[in-house]
């Protein structure tokens, strides 16, 4: 007799389903896992004879064979221990093979037969709605599979628990969704002194998802400025937020069953390695990029960074999605992210200053700069120097406005691209458009063509470059309430574009 169970194998944010199959059949006593387990996935039979000892359950001394199909997919993780009990006793007649035909399971085992939590358990929810199937994983992944409505999921606490549910004997009460996670927004935009036309930046930047470089000398305030980003930025939308915490399920993010409805905020440290920032290493897991899938990625001194891994944000800035390969895996993740980079002008960070720049001016900003390559910096939508602030300046009241009032015209804007790209399931804010779609919301007059081609002759302006432009001129213009992209709208966005064009 076979018994199969069944499971779920991720790659990337998917979740494949997977049947353990388990035979016992004559021969030598042993307990063999196929199927191409990993070390982990293989060590889950003495996981499996402990949990079963800590039960009184006797394995016969016959040969256990439990096959994991396909065999061609690559099993990573702990979470095959429970699947591959339930499959066993099966087999051994313990528990009704048909009661395992409708459930799909995933959970760790420990020595004493309590289930650990595991990773994963929204994206296996997905999966299991999909499939018409029950779900079951340890009580503390249950609340948040239960988010996915469409599947009964179900949380024993325990090995014994589990086979009391499948047994009937004890039947489990289906898990209810964990909180919506909010985070407390302690720092507001009105605490930023002076800086109003960085202010103005990060608005349009928020409000179109237009990646952003900042550059200037050290405390004038750009850390501060892109730190109160999330605070201006909308909640998630359902979709967005379901993405969103797929992800952080994978990368076993996810706290108390519940999902969260702000917008992610990432700040790696400039040390930080390529699998750190894009996804890798040995499981092949997401990386910052992919973490910050529909909210922010701050990228603080942004030429110390290494230059292959600047780059390598090119592919997710151009698509929206991050490909990881290895030798047994080929990923792909989500990477949708709002990218605000900040710099000093040079390794000095005084290079602006007549009386504390070094000898080696203006040079030295040239080859600062530089470690950030010109394609890479063709990528930013908004370019603009921030100055520092005057001590004057700083023992001034603050009387800026504040996050939840820019908040509001930021959500406005968001709320006129939801409607425009409602019929473009591949765009959701004015940075996506491209090609057709691009001419179709961003048309020109007369002035605003002659105004563009003007600058794109006298700056040398790339194609990227000019429909850069275009974006950020619609999300100006939105902000603005038009619906037509006028000369003042053009200019604004020309004016956070060229500083840098020189020296690309």
């Amino acid at each position: 007799m076979v018994a199969i169970a069944h499971t779920v194998a991720f790659e990337g944010v998917e979740a494949r389903l997977v049947e353990v199959q388990c035979s016992i059949s004559p021969g030598l006593p042993g307990f063999g896992i196929v199927g191409l387990p990993d070390k982990s996935v293989s060590e889950a039979r003495e996981r499996v004879r402990a949990a079963f000892a800590a039960l009184s359950i006797a394995l016969p001394s016959r040969r256990i064979t439990v096959n994991m199909s396909p065999a061609d997919l690559p099993k990573e993780g702990s979470h095959f221990d429970l699947p591959i009990a339930l499959s066993v006793l099966a087999a051994l007649e313990i528990l009704p093979a048909e009661a395992l035909a409708q459930v799909l399971s995933l959970g760790e085992l420990a020595l004493d037969g309590r289930l650990s939590p595991v990773a994963g358990a929204l994206p296996a929810a997905m999966a299991a709605a999909e499939q018409g199937f029950d779900l079951l994983v340890p009580a503390a992944c249950a609340a948040e599979g239960a988010w996915v409505g469409a599947a009964s999921v179900f949380g024993p606490r325990t090995l014994r628990d589990a086979i009391d549910h499948l047994g009937d004997r004890a039947p489990l009460t289906p898990a209810q969704p964990g909180e919506a996670q909010g985070r407390d927004i302690l720092e507001d935009l009105d605490e930023v002194k002076g800086q109003e036309r960085a202010r103005r930046a990060i608005e349009i930047a928020a409000a179109g998802r237009h990646h952003l470089l900042m550059v200037g000398p050290p405390g004038a305030t750009k850390t501060m400025l892109a730190r109160r980003i999330p605070g201006i930025l909308p909640p998630l939308t359902p979709a967005e937020a379901l993405e969103t915490s797929t992800i952080h399920s994978v990368a076993g993010l996810l706290k108390n069953g519940g999902i969260s409805r702000d917008a992610p905020f990432c700040q790696p440290h400039h040390t930080a390695s390529m699998a750190a920032i894009v996804g890798g290493g040995r499981n092949a897991g997401p990386g910052q990029v992919s973490l910050a899938h529909n909210g922010v990625l701050f990228m603080d001194e942004l030429p110390e960074f290494e230059r292959r891994v600047i780059d390598a944000l090119r592919e997710p800035i151009e698509t929206g999605e991050i490909h990881v390969a290895r030798a047994n895996a080929h990923i792909r993740y989500p990477a949708r992210f709002l990218l605000i980079a900040a710099a000093n002008p040079c390794r000095c960070g005084n290079l602006a200053d007549a009386g504390q720049s070094c000898s080696r001016a203006p040079g030295c900003g040239a080859d600062y700069m530089s470690r950030v390559s010109g394609p890479m910096m063709d990528r930013f939508d908004m370019r603009m120097e921030v100055p520092q602030i005057s001590l004057e300046d700083m023992q001034l009241p603050g009387g800026g406005e504040s996050s939840a009032t820019v908040r509001n015209r930021v959500a406005a804007a968001r709320e006129v691209q939801a409607q425009r790209f409602a019929k473009h399931p591949q765009a959701r804010v004015n940075a996506d458009a491209s090609g057709r779609l691009l001419d179709e919301i961003a048309p020109l007059d007369a002035e605003g063509r002659e105004l563009l081609n003007r600058a794109a002759q006298h700056f040398g302006m790339t194609p990227r470059g000019y429909h850069r432009i275009l974006r950020a001129a619609r999300t100006i213009a939105d902000l603005d309430a038009s619906s037509q992209i006028r000369a003042p709208h053009l200019a604004e966005a020309l004016s956070f574009r060229l500083t840098f064009t020189r020296s690309d």
